[in-house]
């Protein structure tokens, strides 16, 4: 199996690749910082488990914002591994303020890489899985999607559109054979932030977190999705730290 993880180089992104590597796929994963994504790649690609390993991996620099990007991020992948099963849409910003304080910049960032990076990349994949017959696309949304709060309305709205995005989509390609799900999040130990769902910290960061999620919690959501026979799709998974930090 061939996958993509977009936002690859940390954090998240860098848990599902290792799960997808463990698992004997081929990998392409993509960031915008091209030496961040050298470093995930040699780590990726010396892991025991993958030996060889470096021809398993794939890393593409690409800002999923852009749609030239995004196609490219999928020409790539299908070039070198001659097609596409998994698209994990992961990369993502988040960036805190109140409406009235917030930078255009800002709110433009949040919206292209969370919810338009995810329509480009989707809309790339799609006719690759269409011809292979087969595909599975993951979405890394948040609970803050369904949970808003202050300082977080950009954040909130953008995953909040994710999940929308994601309901639509599924019920678009489902009889293609394109099964579509998105992971919800709660507090997850990656140097994101104090709020959000994903981030771009070595997956290391998380060993001290205590009550948080790991990313290597997410990942395993990802990869026991991929595992259901074909005959059913969880379609939207809710993941949450089992003893919260009381308040």
């Amino acid at each position: 199996m061939v996958g993509i993880v977009t936002g690859g180089s940390k954090g998240i992104g860098f848990a599902v690749a290792q799960a997808f590597l463990e698992r004997g796929m081929q990998v392409a994963i993509s960031a915008r910082k091209d030496e961040e994504l050298q470093d995930a790649a040699r780590r990726l690609g010396t892991t025991p488990s993958t030996a060889p390993g470096a021809g398993n991996v794939l890393a593409v620099r690409a800002d999923v914002r852009e749609p030239a990007e995004a196609q490219r991020l999928i020409d790539e992948t299908v070039r070198r591994f001659g097609g596409l099963d998994v698209l994990v849409n992961n990369a993502g910003i988040g960036r805190f303020a109140n409406v009235a304080d917030m930078s255009l910049d800002d709110w433009r960032q949040i919206i292209d890489t969370n919810l338009s990076g995810v329509f480009y990349c989707s809309r790339a994949a799609i006719p690759v899985m269409k011809a292979r017959g087969a595909g599975f696309i993951i979405n890394i949304s948040s609970l803050a999607g369904k949970n808003p709060f202050t300082g977080g309305a950009a954040y909130c709205a953008s995953k909040a559109g994710l999940n929308a995005f994601s309901e639509a989509l599924m019920q678009e390609v489902r009889h293609d054979n394109i099964r579509v799900s998105y992971v919800l999040p709660g507090s997850v130990s990656t140097g994101f932030g104090d709020r959000g769902s994903s981030g771009e910290a070595d997956p290391s960061t998380a060993l001290g977190a205590g009550w948080k999620l790991t990313p290597g919690d997410v990942a395993r959501v990802v990869v026991d999705l991929i595992a259901h026979d074909a005959r059913s799709l969880p379609s939207r998974v809710e993941l949450r730290p089992s003893r919260p930090r009381k308040s």
